[in-house]
């Protein structure tokens, strides 16, 4: 168990786009997964625990994840660069690269846990539920150190244990434990929180016991200061990209947390959950495209790399698109599954369905812009996030002087979100086609053509009873979508996604 694998050869021009379409197909299917395993915590946390409970777990939850990507250290998309250059000692192995991301990053972890120890404000700004909640500061070390094993099985090619740890024990652990705790009595109250924290470990130890299969334990391992400061001081615009990144997806309901009250953080919460299948999208295929793109660019072969963003690019807006439209046209209907009180969040559940879709183009030039322009992203990306914060807190206040209810200031955060968005998509795409020379769009005009015959049959459903919109119009839409995009839309090149058994197999390996 203690050998470590080869390293792998630089894949070809023709299997690179293979290998992206099987990753990227396998963890779209996991995350379809996911979201179904997420819709009973959200079912069971707002019909059992209340919106204002919800709003207050919203609240320290982003706080959370914001923290924990910091301690990552950017290991997401930097490992697959550290393990593809290697280091000067030829008697390190890759799993010991691993474990200096590791012990760096539980460094960092414990640094933020204890910080939040002594200012718990800073996470429960709206107060708790429970004296549990306190325990989901611990959720910080498993989640940060889950990123870089993750990454680390995902240069390897085994995107199906990002599958089984995010899409399947994650969520699913997160849905069983909410609904058991609840009905503990002296654990009740503290249902949230400590479902959340056994989702978050089972995650990272499901993770870990692939690790140690795939690369076994370091050999010679000990920490080397100098060259952990060197990799940290390294990786920080990789740390601001990431941060700023998911950021965009957490700002909004921070403010908002700061201004609205618990519940109306609850109800845009509960949009915000319901948009995550889509945005998982964009996630997909970033687990196989980081080793793809730094294979690449060790050999300068960045017409390879345009072409990849081009056709990942449009993957990723197709499908996203699809979804979004089944999800916003019926919207009404899907915010009802959290009760009548989460309805008045179907405007902001549009906007941030819209908000991922035209996202796209900026998440799959960043995944570029990180290894040739580390620096130049991150002044986007702090741009954009100003942009942001700037648009949310100036959308809020018009909302409060024109006294408009919390429904107004839900639809201003989303709608700041939706044009910051859109601006890095523009604003990344332009650099990206720049420094690649070569063009880089994700659009195609048969997303048009696929757009309007589902709009309409998605008009018809919503003529239908609720659960008959639920359970015939959402399919009926994307069924629709799907013909006339795959008819209009997709060429050869495109329907690889869908195909099985494309990735060429090794010399010797192949069975007859």
């Amino acid at each position: 168990m203690n050998t470590p694998p080869a390293q792998p050869e630089p894949a070809k021009g023709g299997d690179d786009m293979a290998t992206l379409a099987k990753g990227g197909r396998t963890n779209t299917l996991g995350f379809i997964i996911r979201a179904l395993g997420g819709i009973p915590f959200l079912f069971i946390g707002y019909r059992l625990y209340g919106v204002d409970e919800m709003g207050r777990f919203a609240a320290a939850f982003v706080i959370i994840e914001i923290l924990a990507l910091v301690c990552a250290l950017g290991e997401k998309r930097g490992l697959a660069q550290r393990l593809t250059e290697g280091i000067e000692d030829e008697e390190d192995s890759p799993s010991n690269l691993v474990f200096d991301g590791m012990l760096t990053s539980l460094l960092f972890s414990l640094s933020a846990c204890a910080i939040l120890l002594v200012f718990p404000v800073i996470v429960f700004p709206s107060g708790t539920n429970s004296e549990f909640d306190i325990w989901m500061i611990a959720a910080i070390p498993a989640f940060a150190l889950t990123e870089i094993l993750l990454a680390a099985q995902a240069y390897r090619y085994d995107i199906a244990t990002t599958v089984r740890a995010r899409a399947i024990v994650e969520p699913w652990t997160k849905s069983l434990a909410v609904g058991v705790l609840f009905f503990i009595p002296a654990l009740s109250a503290g249902g949230l929180a400590l479902a959340f924290l056994a989702a978050i470990y089972a995650a990272f130890f499901t993770a870990l016991w692939s690790f140690l299969r795939t690369y076994g334990l370091p050999t010679g391992w000990r920490p080397r200061p100098k060259y952990l400061s060197k990799m940290t001081a390294r990786a920080l615009p990789l740390i601001g990209a990431d941060v700023i990144e998911r950021g965009t997806r957490l700002l909004d309901v921070f403010l908002l947390g700061q201004s609205a009250s618990a519940g109306a953080v609850g109800i845009y919460f509960f949009a915000k959950e319901i948009v995550s299948v889509p945005q998982k999208l964009k996630t997909s295929f970033e687990p196989i495209l980081s080793p793809v793109i730094t294979k690449n660019l060790k050999i300068g072969n960045m017409k390879a790399i345009a072409a990849q963003v081009r056709q990942v690019g449009f993957w990723i807006i197709a499908l996203q698109m699809g979804i979004a439209l089944a999800l916003a046209i019926p919207g009404e209907a899907v915010m009802g599954l959290g009760g009548p009180a989460i309805v008045g969040g179907t405007g902001a559940l549009a906007i941030l369905l819209a908000a991922e879709v035209i996202a796209s183009m900026a998440v799959v030039s960043e995944s570029v812009l990180v290894y040739i322009a580390r620096k130049r992203n991150l002044l986007i990306s702090v741009g954009v996030i100003t942009l942001q914060g700037v648009l949310t807190v100036g959308l809020i206040l018009l909302a409060e002087h024109l006294e408009m209810d919390e429904g107004f200031k839900a639809a201003g955060a989303a709608l700041a979100l939706f044009l910051a968005l859109g601006v890095s998509s523009i604003v990344k795409a332009i650099v990206l086609k720049t420094l690649l020379k070569a063009p880089v769009s994700n659009w195609r005009w048969g997303l048009v053509w696929a757009t309007g015959p589902a709009v309409i049959v998605g008009f018809l459903a919503t003529l239908l009873p609720e659960w008959m919109e639920l359970i015939f119009g959402i399919p009926a839409i994307l069924l629709t979508y799907g013909f006339v995009i795959w008819k209009r839309g997709f060429g050869e090149d495109d329907r690889v996604l869908f195909r099985k058994n494309v990735v060429p197999e090794p010399e010797g390996d192949a069975t007859s």
